[in-house]
């Protein structure tokens, strides 16, 4: 990378931290902190959700297939939005209707101490593995950008670059501050520049390819056969359908995104966040994936987990590289701050108080769930120093996914829905599904695709349907609370809607700032570039006018609040 490339992700970084810093001062409590005090806008909680799946294995993982096998890559992804749009339609009004301040709240009620328990700790191992290869995977990005001196103390020996432990590290520090200082706010804030950056760079890149392609008609037809077809190898129609399945139990019930459902005013709002996820990424995957299946003509012996950056890096002018790896960082930060918030909300409000400190002040509590975010990020870190020796990073989050997912997440959304299957049902699933999963990958060694979504899919869900009709005529005591709790919460959800109607400008502030800078680095960029001015100016101008656009609409809902 070159100086100015240094210089545009330095900038990035630095505003994070501003975000992060600024957003710190909206904590008053620990629902502020891991909950956004229920006041999220619904468009805010859907962009985080659609960056929260975002991160460097998006491009390292499904960029590598989309270089080997086409559209089969953004086929896979497609599938997460047909998921989305199911959990909006069937799942996150229900999430926001329970009133609760964490979705582990929900556990414990739902299946008691011994459920939250058991949960909890298999849930954080399961996030802490697949967070880690997201983490390696950027170190990976970032290590082929960044050649050091001899005798540099970060330099690698054999490669000469940055060492791949230390970006592990330097990465890690830096997302665990932000998201430890501003908590759910700033991770909400930070997604939302995250996305404005990641979508522009994204379209930016996939534009300049297509303009530097002599005859883009030609090159589509030189690809390889069967480049763009669906399904490929190992990833057939079983195998998306499968996929589709995974990802409903995890966007319908995985902590990262029930905490966004719940963030939202209303069950109305938590659904239009579910449809702005599950509708972008409708569009989005041929976006992002398109240079990587073109790289494939203009280098075929590339090594596919750097497809992408090396496409980016065969087209972007100087300084937008810098802003290409930004992008990545953000996609990557995203997810990790999620996962660092999300968890250190339940060891926080579940753990702590209740076990060791029940009469802590709101003081104490956010303190202490900024002491939880640092130690889960140290563990996270060390975690993704060891992927290399866990098989690398597309068979980890394959075999997570495939195996973990549904045994894991299938019992608390489905008690979400049933009356009768409660604590021990939940337990002997996952148990029971994850040990023949277990048995027939690493005692077998016969796990294959289909067979990853027979064992890691409609076995839990199997299961879960025959207990579910031999308790038919009962009905779980955890049912009972949850629906105490949900009359509850509604009647006071009524009493708060009639005394507060003020408009929180917030969130639109931060999108139009961001906007803006953004604008002016691309018209600086201009400057600094002989190659793809006009697309450079182009974008920034759209930018600016969709800033100005923002700022209209914060002075018109300013003067609606002076009424109120």
């Amino acid at each position: 990378m070159s100086s100015f490339d240094y210089v545009f992700l330095s900038l990035y970084v630095l505003g994070v931290f501003l975000i992060g810093i600024i957003s710190s001062r909206r904590i008053k409590s620990q629902s502020d902190m891991f909950s956004a005090g229920g006041n999220a806008p619904w468009w805010a909680s859907g962009l985080s959700g659609f960056m929260t799946m975002f991160s460097a294995s998006t491009f390292v993982v499904w960029g590598g297939i989309a270089y080997r096998y086409g559209l089969v890559a953004v086929a896979i992804n497609i599938c997460n939005g047909i998921a989305a749009l199911l959990v909006g339609y069937y799942v996150a009004g229900k999430w926001n209707k329970l009133g609760i301040s964490t979705p582990a709240s929900y556990v414990e009620l739902r299946f008691g101490k011994i459920g939250l328990n058991f949960y909890t700790w298999t849930m954080m191992l399961k996030k802490v593995l697949g967070t880690a290869v997201s983490v390696y995977s950027l170190a990976i990005v970032l290590v082929a950008l960044i050649p050091l001196d001899e005798g540099h103390f970060l330099r690698d020996v054999a490669t000469g670059n940055l060492s791949l432990n230390w970006a592990i590290i330097i990465f890690g520090i830096i997302v665990v501050a932000y998201t430890m200082i501003g908590g759910l706010w700033a991770v909400l804030m930070t997604d939302v520049l995250q996305f404005i950056v990641l979508t522009l760079v994204v379209i930016m890149v996939t534009t300049l390819m297509i303009n530097g392609v002599d005859n883009f008609k030609d090159t589509l037809l030189s690809l390889p056969e069967g480049f763009f077809s669906p399904t490929a190898a190992e990833y057939g129609w079983i195998f998306l359908a499968g996929w589709v399945i995974i990802n409903f139990f995890g966007i319908g019930a995985e902590w990262a995104f029930v905490q966004r459902y719940t963030a939202v005013k209303s069950p109305v709002e938590a659904r239009k966040s579910a449809y702005l996820f599950g509708s972008l990424y409708f569009i989005a995957p041929l976006i992002w994936l398109f240079p990587t299946i073109m790289y494939r003509n203009i280098n075929p012996n590339a090594n596919p987990e750097q497809a992408y950056i090396l496409a980016s890096q065969s087209v972007l002018p100087v300084g937008v590289l810098g802003l290409m790896f930004a992008a990545m960082f953000s996609a990557t930060a995203s997810m990790v701050s999620s996962q660092l918030n999300v968890f250190a909300g339940v060891l926080t409000n579940d753990f702590y108080k209740p076990l060791i400190n029940p009469n802590a002040s709101e003081n104490i509590l956010v303190k202490v769930g900024r002491i939880f975010t640092a130690a889960l990020g140290i563990i996270l870190i060390l975690t993704a120093l060891f992927v290399p020796l866990m098989g690398g990073a597309e068979k980890l989050i394959i075999s997570i996914n495939s195996l973990l997912v549904v045994p894991l997440l299938a019992p608390a959304l489905w008690g979400l829905f049933s009356k009768r299957i409660g604590v021990l049902e939940m337990c002997l699933v996952a148990l029971v599904s994850f040990s023949v999963g277990l048995l027939l990958r690493f005692g077998f060694q016969i796990i294959g695709g289909n067979i990853n979504v027979l064992v890691g899919v409609i076995l839990p869900v199997i299961m879960l349907a025959i207990m579910d009709f031999l308790k038919r005529n009962k009905i779980d005591k955890g049912w009972e609370l949850i629906e105490a709790n949900r009359n509850k919460v509604s009647n006071l959800n009524t009493a708060k809607e009639k005394e507060n109607k003020i408009i929180d400008t917030f969130p639109q502030k931060v999108v139009m700032i961001s906007l803006a800078v953004c604008a002016l680095s691309l018209f600086v960029l201009m400057f600094l570039t002989d190659n793809g001015k006009i697309i450079i100016g182009v974008f920034g101008t759209c930018l600016l006018l969709i800033a100005l656009g923002i700022q209209f609409k914060i002075k018109s809902l300013t003067k609606k609040n002076r009424l109120l």
